[in-house]
């Protein structure tokens, strides 16, 4: 369970806010202890937003571009293949092509690298692409922070370089004109955990306050921050929030053209956006086109103005998305088959996985799933260009990216977060890695981390499960990393007698719920996947239930409902 405040703080925070003390719990769980930071929490405002120029080498990159436009350079952003990077192209690009560059749009180009015969990041491919075409700067996008040598290459050849990134560097910095990564040692930027397309929002807000543009304009591009923010699960506390906040507003009222497109082939014409459904509906969909054929198509639909082009592309990148799913299952199924049909894989600390023929676009949602079934750091590699390479994915608390760092002589290229890198190694090198890794990990990991845990905000009554509560708790969205959907944890309920399988399959339970201390208060209650614990819970003694609190919409009635997670019973354990 999360740490409670103590009596005093929330008994004062409730008061000072003329609230109950069970939301008084939850923002003071999320670093909120007085009324202006309850504003801030509940009403961010883009005034809330920290002084771009704040950032480490921000003036200088602002200067180059300012030096760019008088000279009439072609620059071009390179932008990686996945949504933040996708996104973030084309965020720079309609800023760019609809003011400082609106008369001459044919200085501006954009590059998006071939996931299968580039790999990821600023590749060489890329930058001959460059002086090919006579570019003289070029603005990367979520990628660069350790392209050292491509810098470099690029440099020699008379193009130079301003770095938009947020993943962890290296030792050394390229030698860029201008390094924007708010993770950087030496960067005093108040906020750390930007995704790359925020890190290209920032360079546009210094943009707009150096030529003193009105804002209005980059605010409107501000809903593919808010796909970023959300598809690269990067923190949603601090300024993510706010750009998120404002950014689920404008999907809300007047989202792009593309955007727009693909929320329709969801299914989502007429329904509010929030978080979730751009991490499993619109990202997916975005990140599909990348992961199988290219993420250039994904770019043409997020900039287009043309409605008719923008339903092409949506519905082409859905097919893609279809395929994607199909491949998934499938790689999914083989690799768990590998891991259940062989006794020393299934007791390591790791899971590190390899079959050539495993669709490189697909390896990071496998390693994802697999991690569900078997809960542990997961890598899973596949070959591509002579090279095996591959995603790995964490579990709760473990440092991926330091584990996979000491492993780093044996790799060929790496990078990424706490929770999710990418590298690639040669062949021979598997073996060795796959040993290394667990040796690594088996060393560092604690046995806590090896469990699926679920985080408790706060333990209540059902008697405090009211409509106030819930409009409350609706409130605090955004939901997503650093302020997950709360959850609450309730002693001693009973059932009703109505337990039962629903869902196509019979797999979900459907349950309504008593609690002793209020016998006349009855809560319906779902939970997903968990139909095995049917016998258990008709025994008819009290059980102790983890939950999120939601509404659920049957027929124009709107009721209220727990979301169950877990169950615990006096016989468990």
């Amino acid at each position: 369970m999360k740490g409670k405040p103590s009596d005093a703080e929330i008994k004062r925070l409730s008061a000072e806010l003329k609230t109950d003390s069970v939301t008084a719990t939850l923002l003071l769980q999320r670093g909120v202890h007085n009324k202006e930071e309850s504003r801030k929490f509940f009403r961010p405002h883009q005034d809330d937003l920290h002084d771009p120029f704040s950032m480490k080498d921000m003036d200088k990159a602002v200067s180059r571009i300012q030096r760019a436009i008088e000279q009439k350079e072609k620059i071009m952003i390179f932008g990686d293949y996945d949504v933040d990077g996708t996104t973030g192209t084309a965020l720079l690009c309609l800023f760019f092509t609809s003011t400082l560059l609106r008369d001459d749009k044919k200085q501006i180009s954009y590059y998006i690298p071939d996931r299968y015969t580039e790999g990821y990041g600023i590749s060489t491919e890329g930058i001959d692409y460059a002086i090919k075409t006579g570019v003289k700067l070029i603005i990367a996008i979520d990628c660069g922070i350790k392209a050292i040598e491509k810098v470099l290459y690029a440099n020699n050849h008379g193009v130079e370089m301003i770095i938009c990134d947020h993943h962890m560097p290296g030792d050394s910095l390229p030698a860029a004109v201008a390094v924007l990564d708010p993770k950087r040692n030496d960067c005093n930027y108040p906020y750390k955990e930007l995704s790359g397309c925020a890190v290209g929002f920032k360079l546009l807000q210094a943009l707009t306050a150096h030529y003193k543009l009105d804002q209005d304009y980059l605010f409107s591009l501000i809903d593919l921050v808010a796909v970023s923010i959300a598809s690269d699960i990067v923190a949603i506390t601090g300024e993510n929030r706010v750009l998120a906040f404002l950014g689920l507003e404008k999907i809300n009222s007047k989202p792009l053209n593309g955007l727009k497109a693909i929320m329709a082939i969801a299914g989502m014409d007429d329904k509010r956006c929030r978080i979730d459904d751009i991490v499993f509906k619109i990202g997916p969909r975005i990140n599909a086109a990348g992961r199988l054929y290219s993420g250039r198509t994904v770019v043409q639909l997020l900039i287009s103005g043309d409605k008719v082009l923008a339903t092409e592309l949506s519905k082409k990148i859905n097919a893609y998305n279809i395929e994607r799913k199909q491949l998934d299952k499938e790689i999914t199924q083989e690799a768990i088959e590998m891991i259940n049909n062989d006794a020393q894989l299934a007791s390591l600390h790791s899971t590190v996985l390899y079959k050539e023929t495993w669709h490189k676009g697909v390896v990071g949602i496998v390693a994802s799933r697999v991690i569900d079934m078997y809960y542990r750091p997961t890598i899973i590699l596949t070959r591509s260009n002579g090279l095996v390479t591959g995603s790995a994915r964490s579990v709760e608390g473990f440092d991926l990216y330091q584990a996979i760092e000491k492993c780093s002589h044996l790799l060929e290229k790496f990078g990424g977060h706490s929770h999710a890198a990418g590298l690639s190694l040669k062949p021979e090198n598997i073996e060795p890695f796959r040993q290394l890794f667990e040796q690594v990990v088996a060393e560092s990991i604690l046995p806590e981390q090896l469990i699926p845990g679920i985080d408790i905000d706060a333990e209540i009554g059902l008697h405090s499960v009211t409509g106030e509560l819930v409009k409350s708790i609706a409130e605090f969205e955004p939901f997503g990393p650093g302020n997950m959907t709360p959850l609450f944890c309730t002693h001693g309920v009973t059932e009703r007698g109505t337990a039962r399988p629903v869902g196509a399959t019979g797999e979900h339970l459907k349950i309504d719920i008593s609690d002793p201390a209020d016998p006349q208060k009855i809560l319906p209650g779902i939970a997903f996947g968990q139909v095995h614990r049917q016998a258990s819970i008709r025994r008819g003694k009290p059980f102790d239930i983890c939950y999120s609190i939601e509404t659920n919409e049957f027929r124009g009635k709107t009721t209220i409902q727990l979301n169950i997670r877990d169950f615990a019973f006096g016989d468990e354990g």
